[in-house]
């Protein structure tokens, strides 16, 4: 083997920030604290520290991904994404998938999109509260007369509400269905 190859089969490995092999023998061996814990009638044991480790960078890196890295609440979509490795660690069956990196990536992911849509509710309440609080517009008046650009840049950066979120979110006047006595009522009358 020659110098070039030694250097590319390096950056390869070096390029994996989580050893997928290392990591399943880990969980296997958790997964086989937690049967003994079961079996004596304890508590789950704690996941060990290399695996909290790979939580943690999983869900590290998977924030830095375009779709989510400007979010101003990313270190909330991290924490959420490691808290739910955790609680449901116990679920990795290693008999089922040989991946656990994958595994907990998806979890990972899913917290974060669910992170987003709880942070987009609470953006819609307070969209809504200020609406109702400037019904007269001169907050909105005061604004444009001052020279606000600076704000405005600012606030459009971290604003996550788009206006079809506002459609989603804004609750749907429902329409009353009529009865079938009131439907005969006004047929004869």
């Amino acid at each position: 083997m020659n110098d070039n190859e030694e250097v590319k089969n390096q950056k390869k490995k070096s390029k994996q920030y989580i050893d997928n092999s290392k990591f399943l023998i880990a969980m296997v061996a958790w997964k086989k604290k937690i049967r003994e814990a079961e079996d004596c009638g304890e508590k789950n044991p704690p996941v060990c520290s290399y695996i909290a480790e790979c939580f943690i960078k999983i869900a590290e890196h998977l924030s830095y991904r375009p779709n989510f890295i400007n979010y101003p609440f990313r270190e909330d979509m991290v924490g959420d994404g490691i808290e739910n490795c955790i609680l449901y660690a116990h679920n990795f069956n290693p008999r089922k998938s040989k991946n656990p990196f994958s595994y907990f990536t998806q979890i990972i992911y899913y917290a974060f999109l669910r992170r987003i849509e709880k942070e987009k509710k609470q953006a819609y309440i307070k969209y809504k509260m200020m609406k109702i609080s400037d019904e007269g517009g001169e907050l909105t008046k005061w604004i444009k007369d001052k020279d606000f650009e600076e704000y405005n840049s600012q606030y459009t950066k971290f604003n996550i509400l788009t206006d079809s979120d506002i459609e989603k979110l804004d609750p749907k006047k429902k329409k009353r269905k009529k009865s079938k006595k009131n439907k005969l009522f006004e047929e004869e009358g």
